[in-house]
């Protein structure tokens, strides 16, 4: 890869810092798409011993490019997505994949295929994690930011995706105490 392609890459992804995320920060600043792919980025690198028969590695980089589709279209809270909101999304994150150097291109195209069949524990870790930092992220944010629709969601929202790890099932689960502690604290 040459540096000018390496930098236009760069640029590309960049809108990541840009695009806003529904939540906010514990301080009421709107989070990135940067900033969530970061913390989940950084949660697989903590959870290297909780998950010795992982390639956590493998789960950092599904982490680290998740959400580059939303270089594109910006980010629609799943509550919200359509299926012609994904559509559009994926075709455009497809393209832009196809203009990588090769090498990485490929990568780029294998760990997207894994991550959406959801087949290998790796890409179960990542998509759990993708999910809890979200409702970790709520629980931080002042609840007068919450949507109406988000005091069950948080309740119950993930508990499927983690229901192949012990380990991912009680993290959920000590979510949840945190949860209802803010609602009952916070809430309505």
């Amino acid at each position: 890869m040459t540096p000018k392609k390496f930098l236009e890459i760069l640029h590309t992804t960049e809108k990541l810092k840009d695009a806003t995320r529904h939540c906010t920060t514990s301080n009421r600043r709107t989070e990135s798409v940067a900033e969530h792919s970061w913390r989940i980025s950084l949660m697989a690198y903590m959870l290297k011993s909780e998950f010795k028969e992982v390639d956590m590695d493998r789960v950092v980089n599904m982490c680290l490019i998740h959400d580059l589709g939303e270089c594109f279209t910006g980010d629609i809270p799943t509550f919200d997505k359509t299926d012609m909101d994904r559509e559009t999304e994926d075709f455009l994150l497809k393209n832009w994949i196809k203009s990588l150097p090769e090498e990485l291109g490929t990568d780029m195209s294998d760990l997207y295929k894994e991550m959406e069949a959801q087949e290998t524990k790796e890409s179960k870790v990542y998509k759990a994690l993708d999910k809890l930092e979200a409702l970790i992220q709520h629980n931080e944010s002042p609840i007068d930011t919450w949507s109406e629709n988000e005091y069950e969601l948080n309740k119950t929202y993930a508990f499927n995706t983690v229901a192949f790890s012990d380990w991912l099932m009680e993290l959920r689960k000590e979510i949840l105490k945190d949860t209802i502690r803010k609602i009952d604290n916070e809430g309505k």
